[in-house]
């Protein structure tokens, strides 16, 4: 079954700059689909388009249809029920997602608690549960800290499970290991693979990395300047890709799994 259906995705600003041209794409219940392209190819944009977040001067054309919901013109009312529940995403940069000034624990116990109605121990025991399901030691000290006070990759974990906790249909990742080391970054994906399979949800993983995005998806869809400039499963694009720009990407990503090979063997 279709969970997630872009058509004809447009995507301009108020000046009349076109960044997503006439993107068509779709993402089945359980499909991992990977969003492969360059800064500035407009992979990011289009995950904000699906979650009706386009920022201001900006607009969206075409239908993008989520969980049987049509985003493009939606009421900002609608677009909140969506959120959190038939869609969640991760970010890059965890700290874009999380309110510096307010306790961890306070942070995920409040889309539960408008989500699923739970209140005082049982809420208390739900955000407990959504930490160590995305395995941060001592998750009551991790509950009690501001955003500052843990790690980078604490913080990442954090907003996974954010984003997890409402049991979402699509998990939108957008570059979310790029701020980590190398050695964080692969702990990260096992992490996130282990837990949308066990949880059978679909994925839609934006990155600029082949590599990353072989790990994590079936499928994938390579962008250039706002368009489509190739699709197909995972497996193909790296070991036959047709474009010369996903030759481009895919000789680049081996050129750099081979410098970091080589430096770690050093």
């Amino acid at each position: 079954m279709t969970l997630l259906d872009v058509r004809g995705l447009t995507v301009r600003t108020t000046d009349g700059r076109t960044l997503v041209d006439d993107l068509s794409f779709s993402v089945a219940s359980g499909e991992r689909l990977g969003l492969i392209g360059e800064s500035g190819s407009g992979k990011s944009l289009t995950t904000l388009a699906v979650l009706g977040l386009l920022p201001d001067g900006m607009s969206a054309t075409g239908s993008i249809e989520l969980a049987g919901t049509q985003i493009v013109g939606a009421p900002e009312k609608r677009l909140t029920a969506v959120r959190g529940r038939d869609a969640a995403v991760v970010f890059q940069e965890p700290l874009t997602a999380l309110d510096p000034l307010m306790r961890v624990g306070r942070q995920i116990a409040e889309p539960l608690r408008v989500r699923t109605g739970l209140k005082g121990d049982d809420l208390e025991r739900a955000v407990a549960h959504a930490l160590e399901q995305v395995r941060l030691p001592e998750p009551e000290r991790i509950a009690r800290a501001f955003p500052h006070e843990i790690s980078g990759g604490q913080r990442q974990r954090v907003a996974l499970a954010m984003a997890l906790a409402c049991d979402p249909k699509l998990l939108i990742a957008d570059e979310p290991t790029t701020a980590l080391d190398v050695s964080v970054q692969a702990e990260m994906l096992e992490l996130i693979d282990t837990l949308v399979r066990e949880r059978e949800m679909a994925v839609l993983f934006v990155s600029h990395d082949l590599a990353v995005v072989a790990k994590v998806t079936d499928r994938a869809l390579v962008m250039k300047d706002g368009r489509a400039v190739e699709e197909g499963a995972v497996h193909t694009i790296v070991g036959a890709p047709r474009e010369e720009y996903t030759r481009t990407l895919v000789a680049s990503a081996r050129r750099l799994e081979s410098a970091l090979d080589l430096r770690s063997a050093r």
